[in-house]
C-alpha cells in the first residue's frame, strides 16, 4: 500500500504525462504541472529535485505504462503469429492514442536525441527491449515450426518497429490512420510469407 506521500507523487506524474506526451520536455514548465495538479510549488519541489529529476521520471512512467500496455496486448494472441500480430495491431490507430499527443517512445525519441542524454538513453533501451522481444518471439515461432528458418528474426524485427514508428509519425502529421492500416496489413502479409 501507497504511504499519502508516494501517492502523491504517483498524481504528479500521472497528470504529467499528457503534458509531457503533447507539449514536449522542453515545452512544459513547472507551472504547467502546478496548474494541472492544483499543487504548490513546494510540494512538487517536495517530491523532485528539478525540473530535470520531474522530467526523467515522467518520461520513465511514460515509457514503462506503453510496454506494459503492449506487452498486455501480445500477451492475449494463442500462437506466436497471434501475438505478433497483436503487437501490430496495437498501433492500429496513431491518431487517437491512449494517451493524448500519440506515441511517448517516438514523440521522446525525436526531442531526447541532441537535448537529453539520460532521457535519451532511456528511449534507446525501451525500444532496444521491445525490438529484442520482438525478436525472441519470432525465434520462439521458428522453433514451433510456425516460421520458416528463412525468416531472420533479429532483422524482421527492426524492419517491423521501425516501419510501425515511422508510420505513427506520418499518420498523426497527415491525421489519418487509412495508411496505417495498410502499413499493418502489408507487414502481416509479409510475415505470412515465413509460413512453413
Amino acid at each position: 500500500m501507497l504511504t499519502k506521500a508516494e501517492k502523491t507523487k504517483q498524481f504528479i506524474l500521472e497528470t504529467a504525462i499528457p503534458l509531457y506526451n503533447t507539449k514536449g520536455i522542453a515545452g512544459v514548465s513547472i507551472d504547467d504541472v502546478l496548474a494541472a495538479t492544483k499543487l504548490t510549488k513546494g510540494c512538487l519541489y517536495g517530491h523532485f529535485q528539478s525540473k530535470e529529476d520531474l522530467s526523467e521520471q515522467v518520461i520513465s512512467l511514460s515509457l514503462q505504462k506503453t510496454a506494459d500496455k503492449m506487452r498486455l496486448a501480445v500477451a492475449g494472441g494463442k500462437t506466436i503469429r497471434a501475438k505478433i500480430f497483436a503487437f501490430l495491431d496495437f498501433y492500429k490507430d496513431p491518431v487517437n492514442t491512449y494517451i493524448p499527443g500519440g506515441c511517448p517512445i517516438f514523440n521522446t525519441a525525436v526531442e531526447a536525441d541532441d537535448n537529453y542524454p539520460v532521457i535519451k538513453e532511456k528511449v534507446a533501451a525501451i525500444m532496444r527491449t521491445g525490438q529484442q522481444e520482438l525478436a525472441y518471439l519470432f525465434e520462439e515461432g521458428i522453433r514451433t515450426g510456425e516460421f520458416s528458418t528463412n525468416l531472420n528474426p533479429a532483422v524482421m524485427a527492426f524492419k517491423i518497429v521501425a516501419a510501425v514508428e515511422g508510420g505513427l509519425m506520418m499518420c498523426r502529421i497527415m491525421d489519418t490512420t487509412k495508411p496505417m492500416h495498410a502499413l499493418i496489413k502489408s507487414l502481416k502479409v509479409e510475415i505470412d510469407q515465413y509460413k512453413p
